[in-house]
């Protein structure tokens, strides 16, 4: 009876315990599996179209070790960059017309002309035909062949499948090498998605490593994530920098010494009766500057008050002659108007000012030719610079001195590029003057020290010493203030001792501005002048000085005193 129980018991048993043994073989399987896909490798490759972000004849663009996000295209089998990424990452120098449908670039003695959809340039030589499109327009874009960039750039590039390598720069690189067969993967992890296989031995540069992936550049440049332990150490290797393109050298016209120049302010052809006066205030000037010239029209054309008689009188004080052009003089007196921006954003205008620029000063006798455009837009910008470059092309041929006014540098401004005129041009002046200006409302200093001495500052950082002269003003302003009206007047330089005198004023020496200030109160109006005198110029001079500036000017001739000048001599003769 206990024998049939214990076997009927056993017979329970074991179905039970059989699926009890299941139940867990399945767990652990299941369990191991988890781990298993938790710990193994993934398989799946990467979508190479999303990951570059490109399409059909897209190009994703690798600059150095990083992708940017700009992209190249493929045009009969020529490589083709957006006119914005070349200009951003490779040369700024290329100057598109896309009224008239040209693609320049300008050298030290030279423009180069492609036009669009065309095989071929001009320059002086003469027609280059070369066996792919220069450039041309899509949709809004304009695209320049890689290869003709190459012409003017020291860059490299190298295009594969979906990206193109791109260097501007070389030095030492990092390398590894595969331990073993592996692969690099979109990022640091196994799940990630797999770029491509990694041959055992295949030599990678290391571009960042990390605790246990490491960033990585393949000889094909796809960059992306191998696990440290499957890379040993390769050393470095120096890459070899291009250097096919040497650009001309940018020659430079210069007087003996310091600049000393004066302007002089000429209203009108008898204006040039006044130069025997205006020089008996100087002491050891070197340069005048006769506002001989303004813009008179949208195309170019220009006014004259130029006199050989004059030029031919000034030589024999010693003088050189820089005439002026301004584009502003004609416009104020006419009130015509007169539009700089479409002057200088044709090419055919442009390039006709400057050649008329050119042959006026030759015709003239002129030393120098100096540039005051003033109130210049940002989107005028781009034209202004080509004018000086295809200008400083004539002036360098000619043997003329190229001189450039420049406001006061801040980043406003930024766009008269001073970084780039310092390169081409033989001067920059910077007139180091209305810190607060006539009609502003805003009283003040018209140039007080670090007003001057940050400009000078700013200007140093882009411009090489010996090309930079600061202007200093002969002039102050009076302010009156009378409740919330701000009117001003002007007060030369050699008048304000008799008018302060007159007013029985006696202003007191500022440290701050470095001027003497006086205010004081007439009726229900107050008076406030920051006066320009012999001690805020010996301080300006003396700032000059120390930080080895090319010269001085003065804005203008007829405001000064013998006793300022002779400052200014000691200055330029030290």
């Amino acid at each position: 009876m206990d024998k049939d129980n214990n076997i009927r018991m056993k017979t329970k048993i074991i179905p039970i315990a059989a699926a009890l043994v299941l139940i867990v073989i399945v767990a652990v399987i299941g369990f191991g599996g988890k781990l298993l896909d938790k710990y193994s490798y993934g398989k799946e490759p990467a979508d190479l179209d999303e990951y570059y972000g490109v399409a059909q004849g897209e190009l994703a663009i690798i600059l150095q070790d990083e992708k940017i996000s700009d992209k190249a295209i493929v045009k009969n089998d020529a490589v083709y960059f957006d006119y914005n990424t070349v200009c951003e990452y490779l040369n700024e120098g290329f100057y598109p017309d896309r009224e008239e449908r040209k693609l320049l670039y300008t050298t030290a003695n030279d423009t180069i002309t492609a036009l669009f959809d065309e095989k071929s340039y001009s320059d002086r030589r003469g027609d280059h035909a070369l066996d792919y499109e220069i450039c041309f327009l899509q949709g809004d874009k304009l695209y320049v062949a890689a290869d003709y960039v190459l012409m003017f750039t020291n860059y490299s590039y190298t295009p594969f499948d979906r990206h193109l390598q791109v260097y501007t720069q070389w030095g030492t690189k990092q390398m590894r090498e595969a331990a073993r067969n592996t692969q690099i993967r979109v990022k640091g992890g196994i799940k990630s998605p797999i770029l491509r296989e990694l041959a055992e031995g295949e030599r990678v540069e290391l571009l960042e490593e990390m605790e246990t992936w490491s960033k990585v550049k393949t000889s094909d440049s796809i960059i992306g994530y191998v696990e440290n332990k499957r890379l040993v150490d390769a050393g470095t290797e120096i890459e070899i920098p291009v250097t096919d393109y040497t650009p001309e050298e940018y020659t430079s016209l210069s007087l003996e010494g310091k600049v000393s120049l004066g302007w002089h302010a000429v209203g009108s052809v008898a204006g040039n009766a006044t130069l025997d006066e205006i020089l008996t205030e100087t002491r050891g000037m070197k340069v005048i500057a006769p506002t001989w010239f303004s813009l008179t029209d949208n195309d170019g054309g220009f006014r004259s008050y130029a006199s050989a008689e004059y030029v031919e009188k000034a030589h024999g004080y010693g003088l050189q002659v820089w005439g002026v052009w301004d584009n502003f003089n004609y416009k104020s007196e006419t009130n015509t108007d007169v539009s700089s921006y479409q002057v200088l954003s044709s090419t055919t205008k442009r390039q006709m000012l400057v050649k008329n620029i050119a042959d006026t000063a030759m015709e003239f006798g002129l030393d120098g030719v100096n540039i005051d455009f003033e109130s210049l837009t940002e989107e005028c910008g781009i034209h202004y610079i080509q004018f000086l470059k295809e200008l400083s092309v004539l002036c360098r041929e000619k043997g003329l001195i190229l001189s450039v006014d420049n406001y006061v540098p801040f980043n406003f401004n930024n766009y008269y590029r001073l970084d780039i005129q310092g390169r081409i041009v033989d001067y920059v002046i910077i007139m180091g003057y209305d810190e607060h200006w006539h009609g502003s409302q805003n009283p003040g200093s018209v140039a007080s020290i670090e007003y001057v001495s940050g400009g000078m500052d700013r200007t140093l950082a882009q411009v090489p010493a010996n090309k930079v002269v600061n202007a200093l003003p002969f002039y102050t302003i009076l302010w009156k203030t009378e409740g919330s009206e701000v009117t001003d007047e002007y007060v030369r330089l050699n008048q304000t001792a008799d008018f302060l005198k007159r007013m029985n004023i006696e202003p007191a020496w500022d440290e701050v501005t470095c001027q003497n200030y006086a205010e004081w109160q007439s009726g229900n109006a107050m008076y406030q002048i920051w006066v320009e005198d012999i001690e805020s110029i010996r301080v300006k001079l003396n700032v000059m000085s120390t930080k080895g500036v090319g010269g001085a000017a003065v804005w203008r001739l007829g405001y000064g005193t013998a006793e300022v000048w002779e400052l200014i001599d000691a200055f330029i003769n030290l």
